[in-house]
Order: structure tokens, then sequence, then C-alpha cells
């Protein structure tokens, strides 16, 4: 059931925003609604991690998902963050020891719980946010969508989402 997943936002962290589709319509999307799909989301971002997920993770990463898609949406669209929105991330970016193995490729060891998978996503994430990348994340101008992705190029203007292009161009044509 991966197919489902969006993988294709340009870094596991902007993936983890993609579990919640259209976010901002109607009807949002939840991609990982319960336990077993998180885990299968973890799985397909390479972060599964050796304890069994739990309903707690769960909600961690739904609450993760929440609290970067807000600091990412202020970083597109240049509102400086405020201190509350900004501490809500410091329990998830807690040290998680990371071990790297050289086999028929470089390794990393896998995270013990889900707890260090979602480390490794704020980690990502904050390294984005406060870095040179910064500057290649870019919003969906779809207004149910704004889903967050990388372009390094700076040429494209909707997400990865064939209905989101697709509706902008038809909306475009009409407007024409």
């Amino acid at each position: 059931m991966s197919e489902d997943f969006r993988l294709d936002m340009g870094a596991p962290w902007l993936n983890l925003l993609a579990t919640r589709g259209r976010h901002f319509g109607a009807q949002p999307v939840e991609r990982i609604p319960d336990v077993e799909r998180l885990r299968e989301w973890l799985t397909a971002a390479e972060l599964t991690p050796l304890s069994p997920v739990t309903h707690a993770d769960l909600r961690a990463a739904h609450h993760l998902r929440e609290v970067l898609r807000e600091l990412a949406l202020g970083a597109i669209d240049g509102v400086p963050p405020k201190a509350d929105q900004v501490s809500p991330l410091a329990p998830f970016l807690k040290a998680e020891p990371v071990h790297l193995a050289a086999l028929d490729r470089l390794h990393r060891s896998a995270p013990a719980t889900t707890a260090d998978a979602l480390s490794r996503l704020a980690h990502q994430a904050a390294d984005w946010l406060t870095g040179p990348l910064r500057h290649d994340l870019r919003a969906c101008p779809e207004q149910d969508c704004r889903g967050v992705f990388a372009d390094p190029g700076g040429r494209r203007r909707w997400c990865p989402s064939p209905a989101c292009a697709s509706r902008g161009r038809v909306r475009a044509l009409r407007e024409r």
C-alpha cells in the first residue's frame, strides 16, 4: 500500500508533511491514519524502527508533521517564526546516535524506536529550515494543497502531484 505515500517531495521530512494531503481543503487525505500505516511509511522512508510502533508514536508523528508544516510554510512565506512555534520541536531534537557501516554501500544504523526515527526527521528539517536549503523550499499554489516541496532549480510551479498541476493549468487556460 506504500504506493499511496508521496515520496517525491525532495526529502524524507518533506515526505512526512505529504502524509496529509489536501491539508487545507474540505476533505484532507490522511495517509498515516493508524499504527500500521505509520510503520509502512517509516519503512518506505528507510527509517524502520527496531521496536514496535505504538499509538503514542502515531500521535507524535502527526504532531511533528504539523509543527514542521507550520514552520516550513512560514519560511516559504517569509514569516518569522514565533517561539511558541519552535518550542514544540525541541523534544524531537534530542540527540540520537547514528552509526555508519561500509557494506555494499554506506548504511546507517536503524533507529531503535519510532521516537528516534522522528528525531532524525526533525533534525533533517531543522537543517533545511536553518541552512541554505531553505531557499529551495516551495509551496504548491493550490489553496487546498499548499504541499511543501524542494525545488533546487527554482523552476517548478506546483508540487509533484499531477492533480495540482492539472488543476492549475486548466484554471490558467480558463483565465486566458
